[in-house]
């Protein structure tokens, strides 16, 4: 997702400088116009505002941490905004550790796949002072449609477990609909339209209506993904005592899908799953 929204950034306006290890997404980034950096260090010395968006909590803590980190190479009074979906913890810590550098953090998950990456219409839900989410409003203007501060450091995390939580159970829902739908012999193209119009839409079904009709499972946000976020949701509920008993199985039945072998796929394909579990052969 880093690149579209690179990319959508450098057509606001914004001079980009970005470094990741993917030869080929550096190359990108220096085609659309950005500038591709050797190290981290190269990437950050000179930023007013830094942006985050890896995979999980222990690529944000090796991209921030260390002597070749983002902390050590960032100037004082710099901005940096980690958009990627970690524990809330994890914001917490490295928002205490940047302000002892002088560096100000938001924490700033973003949620609408990598469409919603390309057409500039992401969710953005975001933690930490209010100033300095008020400084990073064009910017989040140039990526999202709906952008919204939600506490402190670490809330943006929290809002960000909770809606993985709601689509990953959605995700589920439309999965079972779509096997139950089969078996009966409704037209599932007209099935998925007329529900979609209905109580029963969502986004989800929206952008993934496609995804079932065809069997194109091919990756949008990966199993792998939304397994890990799984994880980050089940264990932030435990922390607060907050009881997930539907959560819980959603969040099994994703593990499993991993354990088959299909954590490369796009999350829709729970479908898989579901069929399994009703004897089709997959």
């Amino acid at each position: 997702m880093g690149s579209p929204m690179s990319e959508n950034l450098l057509k606001a306006g914004y001079d980009v400088t970005g470094f990741t290890r993917e030869q080929d997404r550096l190359d990108r980034l220096a085609a659309a116009g950005g500038t591709a950096a050797a190290s981290i260090a190269e990437a950050v010395r000179d930023a007013e505002v830094i942006v985050t968006m890896v995979p999980a909590s222990p690529q944000v803590e090796a991209v921030a941490h260390g002597p070749d980190g983002i902390l050590a190479h960032a100037r004082p009074g710099a901005l940096l905004i980690d958009m990627s979906s970690i524990t809330p913890q994890t914001s917490v810590e490295l928002a205490r550790a940047a302000r002892e550098k002088g560096i100000r953090v938001l924490d700033a998950p973003v949620s609408g796949g990598e469409a919603g990456a390309v057409e500039a219409v992401l969710s953005i839900m975001v933690g930490g002072e209010q100033a300095d989410f008020d400084a990073a409003r064009p910017l989040f203007a140039a990526l999202g449609r709906t952008v919204v501060r939600c506490g402190p450091h670490g809330c943006g995390q929290t809002v960000k477990a909770a809606n993985q939580l709601i689509v990953a159970m959605n995700l589920q829902a439309c999965a079972e609909a779509v096997v139950f739908l089969e078996k009966s012999g409704v037209d599932l193209g007209a099935a998925l339209d007329v529900l979609n119009g209905g109580l029963a839409g969502s986004t989800v079904l929206t952008r993934k209506k496609d995804n079932f009709l065809r069997r194109d499972f091919r990756p949008g946000f990966r199993v792998d993904l939304h397994h890990k976020d799984m994880g980050i949701v089940t264990d932030a509920a435990r922390t607060v005592g907050a009881a997930l008993p539907a959560g819980a199985v959603v969040a099994q039945l994703v593990a499993s899908l991993r354990a088959q072998g299909d954590g490369g796929l796009d999350h829709s394909a729970l479908l898989r799953a579901v069929e399994r579990l009703s004897g089709a052969v997959v």
